[in-house]
C-alpha cells in the first residue's frame, strides 16, 4: 500500500467541523473594521528576506531562528515566508504611494510562518489579523487601536483578558536607558542565563523579556526606562493612559513589556490570558514611527496591531459558531417529479437570502429526515410527486414545537424568513 503523506508539522488542516467557527469570526472582524473605518489590503506571502531583517531586526530571535528563508534559483535572492504582515503592509504602502493621498488606515487578513517548536496556540502556520494606521501620530489613534480591541472582546464574548502598557520612548531615551540597562546588567553577569549573555550587548532589552524562572528576581530590580524619557514621550503615554481611563479601559502598566519586534517606539502594548497557559498574549501592538523610512519611505509617524486567530478562537465559545455555520433550511426531496423540482425550489429559496442545503444522494424520507435533523437547519422543506404536482412544498419546523404545513414556496419564505426575525 501506497504511504499516505501527512501535513507538515506545525501546519496545520481546517476541518468543516472547526470551519464554522473561523467563519463566524471572520465576519465579525469585517464589519468591525469597517465600523471603524479601515479599509482591507493584501500582501504576498512570500518577500525580500531584506525587508525583515531590517523591519524586525537582525538580531531578533524571529529573525535568528523562525524565518523560513531560501534561496530562488531563478535569480539568486534570498527569499522569506512572512512571519508578520506589519512589514509587507508597509512595504506596499510605500511602493505604490498611498501616502501621497494622505494618511491610512488599512487592514489586513492571512498566514504568517515561523520555524517554531509546535504547541497549543503556537503553530508553525498561524494566522493574524493586523491593523496598521500610517501617517497618524499618536496618541489619538493609539487609543483608537486599543478601544478597538475591547470592542472586538465584547463582541466575541471574550472573557479573562487584560490589557498591559508601557511606552519605549524615543531613540535618545532608548539610548540612555540602553546603557544603564546594559552596566546594570553586566554587574550581574554570571546570573544570566545563556540567552541573556547573547543578547547583551545586540539587543538588551530583548533580556527584559526573559520568561526564564531564574531570572525573574533579576530583573524585578533593573533599571526602568520610565525614568529616562523625555517630557514629550512622557506626556503623549500619559495622554494615551488618560483617553484609556475615560473610555473605561482597565490596564495594568508593564515596565518590562518591550516587544519582539526592533522597530517598535512610544506606546506598546499586549492583551494577555491567563487561559491559554504559556501561550497568553491574543493581540499586540504598539507605535513604530520611524519603520517607514526605515524601509525605504520618507519619514511618516504610525502604529499598528495584530492578533492571533488561533489563539482568540481558543477562547470562543464553539456553540456559538456552530449555530451559525448551520443552513437555514435542509431540502428533502423523493419522487421522480420531486426531484425535479428540488433543485429550482432551492434556487428560488436561495434567491430570497435563505441558505439551502439540498439533499442529495436518494434514500427514503425518514433517512433523509435524520440528515435534515442533524444538519443543525432549522427547518425541512419537503417536496413529494404529490406537492411537486400541486406547486406547493412541506414545512417542518426541527427547532420547535411546531405542527408541520403545506403552503405555496412564497409562503416557506416568510415562515423561515419569519423565524428569523423573532
Amino acid at each position: 500500500m501506497t504511504e499516505k503523506i501527512n501535513a507538515i508539522r506545525g501546519m496545520n488542516d481546517i476541518l468543516p467541523d472547526e470551519a464554522g467557527l473561523w467563519e463566524h469570526f471572520e465576519d465579525r472582524v469585517r464589519g468591525w473594521v469597517q465600523a471603524y473605518g479601515y479599509r482591507a489590503i493584501r500582501t504576498p506571502i512570500l518577500e525580500r528576506t531584506e525587508l525583515f531583517v531590517r523591519s524586525i531586526g537582525a538580531v531578533t530571535d524571529i529573525v535568528e531562528k523562525e524565518m523560513y528563508t531560501f534561496v530562488d534559483e531563478l535569480n539568486g535572492e534570498s527569499l522569506t515566508l512572512r512571519p508578520e504582515g506589519t512589514a509587507s503592509c508597509v512595504r506596499a504602502a510605500i511602493e505604490h504611494n498611498l501616502l501621497y493621498s494622505g494618511p491610512q488606515r488599512l487592514w489586513y487578513w492571512g498566514p504568517m510562518f515561523r520555524h517554531e517548536r509546535p504547541q497549543k496556540g503556537r503553530y508553525r502556520q498561524f494566522h493574524q489579523v493586523g491593523v496598521e494606521a500610517l501617517g497618524y501620530a499618536g496618541p489619538d489613534i493609539d487609543a483608537e487601536h486599543i478601544l478597538m480591541c475591547a470592542r472586538l472582546w465584547r463582541s466575541l464574548g471574550l472573557e479573562g483578558v487584560s490589557l498591559e502598557l508601557n511606552t519605549l520612548g524615543g531613540a535618545e531615551a532608548r539610548a540612555r536607558y540602553r546603557a544603564r540597562l546594559v552596566a546594570y546588567l553586566e554587574r550581574h553577569h554570571d546570573a544570566l542565563d545563556a540567552d541573556s549573555r547573547r543578547r547583551l550587548q545586540s539587543n538588551p532589552l530583548r533580556v527584559l523579556d526573559s520568561k526564564n524562572p531564574d531570572m525573574q528576581a533579576l530583573l524585578a530590580d533593573a533599571p526602568q526606562l520610565v525614568d529616562d524619557l523625555d517630557g514629550a514621550s512622557a506626556g503623549s503615554f500619559e495622554a494615551l493612559q488618560k483617553k484609556l481611563r475615560t473610555a473605561g479601559v482597565d490596564f495594568v502598566l508593564n515596565p518590562k513589556l518591550v516587544r519582539g519586534l526592533d522597530y517598535y517606539n512610544g506606546a506598546v502594548y499586549e492583551w494577555v490570558t491567563d487561559r491559554l497557559g504559556a501561550q497568553g498574549t491574543l493581540c499586540a501592538g504598539g507605535r513604530y514611527d520611524g519603520l517607514i523610512e526605515q524601509i525605504g519611505g520618507k519619514a511618516a509617524p504610525a502604529c499598528g496591531f495584530a492578533m492571533g486567530v488561533e489563539r482568540l478562537l481558543a477562547l470562543m465559545k464553539a456553540g456559538t459558531a456552530a449555530a451559525r455555520s448551520a443552513p437555514d433550511v435542509y431540502l428533502v426531496h423523493q419522487g421522480e417529479a420531486a426531484d425535479r423540482a428540488a433543485e429550482r425550489i432551492a434556487e428560488r429559496l436561495r434567491d430570497h437570502g435563505i441558505d439551502v442545503l439540498l439533499h442529495c444522494g436518494g434514500g427514503s424520507f425518514k433517512s433523509q429526515m435524520k440528515k435534515a435533523d442533524a444538519s443543525g437547519a432549522r427547518f425541512a422543506v419537503i417536496v413529494g410527486d404529490d406537492e411537486a404536482q400541486a406547486g406547493l412544498v412541506s414545512v417542518k419546523a426541527l427547532r420547535e414545537l411546531t405542527a408541520q404545513v403545506r403552503v405555496a414556496l412564497e409562503d416557506a419564505v416568510e415562515l423561515v424568513r419569519k423565524s428569523e426575525r423573532r
